[in-house]
């Protein structure tokens, strides 16, 4: 049987006082509805739709630039969450079953979607809902279920009577449909009720033939529409993924500033520090210490790294290399195994082979650089003429003087050096010293220094 996704993300989320669509809104620096994606995605759905609406271009731009293969629909009012549904009547009439998820509902997961729909199918039911126990229950659609246990109806809270308030157990917002019986409903739904709206959860009393999924985790339910809830998210999916990690043998002396990205991977036995944010789709191998103070985004790095105060972005580090303090790496480095990298050094879009020393103070910009090669302080990569950028070349086992300045296209060749102080301006054969002085000029009884105040 064939079974489809729709995501409900057209909410313009007013409380949150954003200029985004509330899906937009980030949870460890990525949107809610990206969270929501990766689960559908995860899950292996044969079709997945988004249904959009309040600034429908922005959540069209963020789906297509991250994700393939996913179909948009649009609802133009906010006539509640069956008139969502019903936009993407196109997909439910192609699939066999349908799941219904919120896009603002960032805790679902691919595992709870797999023992829901399996439920679904050993009861047989027309729709199964996806519940879990939340005290306090406030705002949140109760599960009302018969004298047998099995479930009834689900009621919104503004709907509810006294008895029925006191329900804990929750609707997340997360169903299973039989796709025949969800569109035959869909007609049949009023917005006669407190909220005025057309509500996907009358569709439980009109289909029957119920079943609620009660999942262990509480948080599938978990929702944001104001940023103190966003807020509480945050804090909430860190810790899941912090102590996830440290499950897999990441260490950490503090939680204190740290953020981890969802996709990120880290190896056993590495050390995060303090104040580091790692994003992304970074990888980091075993044996690392990363931090205090450190910004990873997007970065494959491998065994016994030392970054101290780092920021690096859209690059490769191999083995045992040591960055910092306050280095940064650009997008589209590449640093070879034992690298040793200083403080106050910027690379950026360069391949620093092994072994190669950059001890501090500069900045190397488009340059293949080859292995056991050492920079001085001070050396600049000259790599842009003010149209268009350059590339430096420097052979292996090169010495490049303190404050060299290398004006691209230059090469030098290996085993070559550069005296201290010279710019650079032809390419240097290997095994060659060039050096770029004008004479030194002495002028005695100078009283220029007289006249400065001294302290």
């Amino acid at each position: 049987m064939t079974t489809g996704c729709v995501i409900l993300a057209g909410g313009a989320g007013k409380r949150m006082k954003s200029d985004k669509p509330k899906v937009l809104c980030e949870i460890l620096k990525k949107p809610m509805l990206g969270w929501v994606l990766d689960a559908a995605e995860e899950f292996g759905f044969d079709k997945i739709g988004v249904v959009t609406g309040y600034k429908n271009n922005l959540t069209g731009e963020y789906i297509s630039a991250n994700y393939q293969n996913i179909l948009t629909y649009y609802q133009d009012e906010q006539k509640g969450t069956g008139d969502a549904v019903s936009r993407a009547a196109e997909l439910i009439k192609s699939v066999d079953r349908v799941c219904v998820l919120n896009g603002d509902a960032p805790f679902i997961d691919a595992k709870t979607l797999r023992n829901a729909l399996s439920l679904h199918e050993k009861n047989k039911a027309s729709v199964t809902v996806i519940s879990a126990d939340v005290i306090p229950a406030d705002g949140y659609g109760r599960i009302i279920r018969d004298n047998s246990g099995r479930l009834s109806a689900i009621r919104e809270q503004k709907d509810c009577s006294p008895k029925e308030a006191e329900i804990t157990e929750v609707n997340s917002g997360a169903y299973f449909f039989n796709s025949n019986a969800l569109l035959e409903a869909l007609p049949k739904l009023s917005n006669k009720n407190a909220g005025g709206e057309f509500y996907l959860t009358d569709c439980v009393e009109i289909i029957g033939n119920a079943a609620a999924y009660k999942c262990d985790n509480a948080q599938v339910v978990l929702g944001a529409n104001s940023r103190r809830e966003l807020f509480l998210l945050n804090e909430c999916m860190r810790s899941n993924i912090l102590y996830r990690l440290v499950d897999e043998g990441v260490s950490f002396i503090t939680f204190d500033g740290i953020i981890i990205g969802k996709d990120v991977k880290i190896g056993a036995d590495t050390l995060i520090l303090p104040n580091t944010i790692i994003t992304g789709k970074t990888v980091i191998g075993k044996g690392c210490e990363i931090g205090a103070n450190s910004h990873i985004e997007d970065c494959v790095i491998g065994d016994n790294v030392t970054l101290d105060n780092v920021k690096a972005v859209s690059s490769t580090i191999e083995d045992n290399v040591k960055i910092g303090p306050f280095a940064q790496l650009r997008p589209g480095c590449t640093i070879r195994k034992g690298v040793k990298i200083g403080d106050f050094v910027e690379i950026k879009n360069s391949d620093i082979g092994e072994n190669t020393a950059v001890a501090h103070l500069t900045y190397l910009g488009d340059s293949d650089v080859g292995r056991g090669v050492n920079f001085g302080c001070g050396c600049v990569t000259a790599n842009y003429d003010g149209v268009n950028k350059h590339r430096t070349e420097i052979g292996a086992h090169a010495f490049i003087g303190c404050n060299t300045n290398l004006i691209a296209p230059v090469k030098i060749g290996e085993n070559a050096a550069t005296g201290a102080g010279s710019t650079i301006t032809k390419n240097v054969p290997e095994n060659a010293l060039a050096v770029e002085r004008t004479d030194v000029k002495i002028y005695e009884n100078w009283h220029g220094n007289f006249e400065r105040k001294k302290k």
